[in-house]
């Protein structure tokens, strides 16, 4: 039995989320996403300006004069949301945590996807691949999609994506819309020093995560569209001056005492952040992957909007 207060929230998420896509993002979704491949329409009679190899030279012997054939661009598109759910997602600073932002933004991008006549699925992964649902269209099937997200229990902490990534690549026999969406902290960074600052009620939790591949990344973007969904919180960039703070790692339970009051321990931590972020970028610049930055405590549809924009003007430019 779902409780009460999830199905509200459920509910919350879905009116804002509809409202934004009904009045914003639906045609930039379309445009971002246009089908890559083109499915047969028709044959015509070929007229001046067409292009030669369209011709179609089977119906032209037949009718002894020239007929091009017609394509129209392939509609439906399968769209999979790969949603990492290890512990350090119940992370928020704020009045959000980043389970319930990346909850927010699979909504919006699933209901852009079915207003698109696309279909949606959902694969949650922690250390292994917890839950996959097959993709298929429709407004209840998007809301059992956020129900699981935020719903779904996981049975581990940890997160191991390179096996959450080969998975989807396995069972989507072709080219897919994978969108990823987790904070991607520390996965490029292997020292298990590398602290994400997570407070929530004077606790701060940190988290060690498994190096992410750029091979398998590779793999996976070869064959389908896929994009990163980065969802951090600004206390995970810079510690705050709390004092003495125990922290703990969201993920592995490790406990660190950490004075935040020294400003020299700040800097340190802010700079070491910056540098993973910066090879982050450089690992998905290497595998041609999308990215989109988004945080708890800033709106997100500005970073979409963007990113929509941003991938029209490079399709229209070829």
């Amino acid at each position: 039995m779902i409780p009460k207060e999830l199905l509200r929230k459920i509910r919350q998420i879905e009116l804002r989320t509809r409202r934004l896509v009904d009045e914003t993002l639906a045609g930039q979704y379309h445009s971002a996403f246009k089908g890559q491949g083109m499915d047969f329409d028709e044959v015509r009679e070929y007229q001046p300006g067409d292009e030669v190899r369209a011709i179609d030279w089977n119906v032209t012997a037949r009718m002894n004069h020239p007929f091009v054939k017609k394509f129209r661009e392939e509609r439906e598109q399968t769209v999979l949301l790969v949603v990492d759910l290890s512990g350090s997602g119940l992370f928020g600073s704020g009045d959000q945590s980043k389970r319930e932002l990346a909850a927010e933004m699979a909504c919006v991008l699933a209901f852009s996807a079915i207003r698109n006549q696309d279909r949606v699925g959902l694969l949650l992964f922690t250390e292994v691949v917890e839950k996959f649902i097959p993709p298929r269209k429709g407004r209840r099937h998007v809301l059992r999609v956020i129900r699981d997200i935020l719903y779904h229990q996981p049975k581990f902490r940890g997160t191991a994506m390179n096996s959450a990534l080969e998975f989807a690549h396995r069972v989507l026999p072709h080219r897919a819309i994978i969108i990823v969406l987790s904070d991607f902290l520390g996965e490029t960074h292997p020292s298990r020093s590398a602290i994400a600052a997570h407070l929530r009620q004077r606790a701060i939790h940190s988290e060690t995560l498994g190096r992410l591949s750029a091979t398998v990344l590779r793999q996976v973007s070869r064959r389908h569209d896929l994009v990163a969904v980065q969802i951090t919180d600004p206390y995970e960039l810079e510690l705050p001056a709390l004092g003495r703070l125990v922290l703990q790692d969201a993920e592995t339970g490790e406990v660190v005492e950490v004075n935040t009051a020294d400003l020299r321990r700040r800097s340190a931590f802010a700079l070491r952040q910056g540098k993973t972020q910066r090879e982050l970028e450089r690992v998905f610049r290497q595998a041609k992957v999308d990215a989109i930055q988004v945080r708890t405590d800033q709106p997100y549809d500005r970073a979409l909007q963007q990113f929509f924009d941003t991938r029209e003007k490079r399709r229209r430019h070829g």
